[in-house]
């Protein structure tokens, strides 16, 4: 297996052995988990949340999973897996005075801003829904269920990602 730059190191792109994981909050009616299938790959605009921004500058890496979550939706819940493809990079859309996104203290020389890009790794047989990862007692801590969690992003445990994929990927009952 190579990474990006077609680097092998010890038959596993380098920093697969320190894989993180991540939830991307997206609501469905805007991108959904069968948009990102269809696309195969697509940047993630639009963050305007400081602590979100650090996340994708300091701890985002290729080969990172992630959990696509649909949000303000029916239902709400994790509809699939993707992966970080591409580093942050500085997000386009807060320099473009007609898209919603725009901030005017961004600039070329200084921009705020930033985004990954995430390509598509799979769809479940069906959403896992908030009230089934409520239900699922070895979810505690994971940080969409508590109170107060707006952020569009958010780490997640690999123990909870795991167990997530396997309810996803599982046939529906």
């Amino acid at each position: 297996m190579s990474n990006r730059d077609g680097i092998t190191i010890g038959g596993i792109v380098p920093h697969m052995a320190n894989t993180q994981y991540w939830l991307f909050k997206s609501e469905s009616s805007d991108y959904s988990i069968d948009n990102l299938q269809s696309d195969g790959r697509t940047h993630w605009d639009g963050v305007r949340n400081h602590q979100v921004r650090n996340y994708m500058r300091d701890n985002m890496r290729v080969g990172d999973r992630v959990l696509f979550y649909h949000s303000n939706s029916n239902p709400i819940g994790v509809a699939g897996l993707a992966r970080i493809c591409r580093t942050a990079y500085p997000d386009h859309t807060a320099l473009d005075p007609t898209n919603p996104h725009f901030d005017a203290r961004s600039t070329k020389a200084d921009p705020i801003w930033l985004m990954v890009d995430i390509e598509f790794e799979a769809k479940f047989r069906e959403i896992v829904t908030l009230d089934r990862l409520r239900a699922t007692k070895d979810l505690d801590g994971l940080l969409v269920l508590k109170r107060g969690q707006r952020l569009s992003i958010m780490p997640v445990e690999q123990r909870h990602f795991a167990r997530i994929e396997k309810l996803g990927m599982s046939p529906a009952k």
